[in-house]
């Protein structure tokens, strides 16, 4: 044992006070040098810095100290204690917890946090707050510690898991409804208070050429979308429509049902649920706004697919909920537009967008591309530059009457394809989709985009159709039947064999380097008479060791 002289008592003591300065940064700026050194000199040397706020707290009154000192000591050591903590392993967690990395710190004063980060002379005066806390965090993902000011809905977001509280519990406790309780988890995730399982939905990359590390991203969704064409009614009548069917809809309380199955199907895959309403025309769904209410109760994201609608109807829908988007189509500039989808729609559409720009309503047009309307895209994306926030076009699906237009031809699907590319540089209301873009800029050595929905073709994968009627297919553009949600669950339908089939993609392209952000088009591969699960997209300029299909495409 080393020998205990005045100078080891000298170097302990020096060490125990470099430390209580360390972690105690903004206790000693508002006591001063003179009362900071009187209070560290009467602390035992043993004394540790947990214990230093409840010393504070028994001198507030002896040395005329703030009355916040002890709550500032609080925040100061658990911010300590997060530093000094090692980051915890990459050890998988099987259920949402709270981040190990998290400390929640009742206090009785607001505006702390202020006076910490920003210094006395910059922050507000601290107030008295019954019941507050300060909420301390290191990122589960940037490793970056971050402190403020604990909301409520960071508070609801905790008790549930704390406590393991159900969402229909929580609800019932009347701790909110489940869209709030829902949106406060989510919240809570995305800034690291939470930390989540992964998400159960992948891809199979066992059987494909190997992922460039920059294409990581594209194997793994955390949302899934359910594309609900809750009606086949419309008040449109296109040449280019793939489905005239006289689909009945579901009634009301079925509709809800199936709410309530995605739900289940959401946290069982371990996602958030989008529903996007489409048709037909979903607003003339007989229970529309019932329904999209009962969508929002049940914390999905919403968004729309449908025409120009009276703007009162639409601002009914805000209220309750703002949809993640409203998109409508257009088909060319105005002459050529009017001819496919009626007189007057291409003027109603521009008012339309107008008005959802001023009710902050995200706007989206797609155009329906084929041989007749080529040359109209570059035009109408540059009319619709501050007119909408997003633009872009998908290929014709030669079903129903679209059977009865044009195909592009792929020389000019080419071309178009690259310059669409190069003005959506300069232009921000034109938005990449098409997977095969994806070709072009790696071939000018850009990184591939997501393509199609963001993790190439989705079908089946981050995304289903469901039916009016209830069946379920991978895409709707084209038949591929998976399922019906009034005979099975949404999840046995997602993880059946034929779903993945469609998911899986065609065996022409197992070995593409592009195969988790492109795939091509299905529905153009069904449409030229091809098979979606052995060809390629005819429209494909790849060039491979057995370049084509073996069967000729109809273009």
């Amino acid at each position: 044992m080393a020998r205990l002289t005045f100078e080891n008592i000298k170097k302990v003591q020096s060490s125990h006070a470099e430390r209580f300065r360390e972690i105690f940064v903004t206790c000693r700026r508002i006591l001063g040098k003179s009362i900071w050194e009187n209070i560290l000199a009467s602390l035992e040397a043993e004394a540790l810095p947990e214990f230093f706020p409840v010393e504070l707290k028994t001198l507030r009154s002896s040395h005329g100290l703030p009355d916040y000192i002890d709550d500032v000591a609080r925040i100061e050591y658990a911010r300590y204690h997060i530093q000094a903590q090692s980051t915890p392993s990459g050890n998988m967690i099987d259920t949402l917890s709270v981040n190990p990395m998290l400390k929640l710190v009742p206090v009785a004063w607001r505006n702390l946090v202020a006076l910490i980060q920003a210094g006395a002379d910059r922050a507000p005066q601290p107030q008295p707050a019954a019941d507050s806390h300060v909420i301390i965090w290191r990122h589960p993902q940037t490793h970056l510690l971050q402190m403020r000011e604990a909301l409520d809905l960071d508070l609801l977001a905790l008790k549930v898991v704390v406590e393991d509280v159900t969402f229909k519990q929580a609800t019932a406790q009347g701790n909110g409804a489940l869209a709030t309780i829902k949106a406060a988890i989510e919240r809570a995730k995305a800034e690291g208070l939470l930390v989540s399982p992964p998400s159960r939905i992948h891809r199979d990359v066992a059987s494909i050429a190997p992922i460039k590390p920059a294409y990581e991203p594209f194997v793994t969704t955390e949302t899934f979308v359910l594309q609900w064409h809750i009606t086949q009614a419309c008040d449109l009548h296109c040449r280019h429509c793939y489905d005239r069917s006289n689909r009945a809809f579901m009634p009301y309380d079925t509709a809800v049902a199936v709410l309530d199955d995605f739900g289940n199907f959401c946290n069982h895959m371990r996602v958030t649920g989008q529903v996007t309403f489409t048709g037909g025309n979903p607003l003339l769904y007989p229970h529309f706004t019932k329904l999209y209410r009962a969508a929002r109760d049940r914390g999905f994201k919403l968004a729309i697919l449908g025409n120009p609608a009276p703007i009162s109807q639409v601002e009914d829908l805000v209220a309750i909920a703002r949809p993640e988007f409203f998109q409508v189509s257009l088909e060319g500039l105005e002459a050529h537009n009017d001819a496919v989808r009626g007189p007057g729609h291409f003027a109603r559409t521009l008012i339309f967008l107008k008005q959802m720009r001023e009710l902050d309503v995200y706007t989206m047009v797609m155009l329906t591309l084929y041989r007749d309307n080529l040359d109209q895209v570059l035009p109408l994306a540059e009319l619709l530059r501050d007119r909408t926030d997003f633009f872009t076009f998908n290929r014709l699906s030669a079903m129903g009457e679209g059977s009865q237009l044009s195909m592009v031809p792929p020389k000019r699907f080419r071309e178009l394809l690259k310059d669409f590319e190069a003005a959506a540089r300069h232009n921000p209301t034109m938005m990449l989709k098409d997977n095969l873009i994806n070709l072009i800029r790696t071939n000018r050595g850009s990184e591939a985009f997501g393509g199609c929905t963001g993790y190439g073709c989705g079908a089946a994968f981050n995304f289903v159709a469901l039916l009016s009627d209830g069946e379920v297919h991978a895409c709707r553009k084209f038949p591929s039947l998976i399922g019906n949600i009034n005979a099975d669950r949404l999840v046995d339908i997602y993880q059946s064999e034929r779903a993945r089939q469609y998911r899986t993609g065609s065996e022409a392209c197992r070995d593409c380097s592009l195969n988790v952000v492109c795939r091509g088009c299905p529905a153009v591969t069904y449409s030229c008479g091809l098979d979606v699960f052995k060809d390629k997209d005819p429209y494909c300029f790849k060039q491979t060791k057995q370049a084509g299909n073996k069967r000729q495409p109809v273009l």
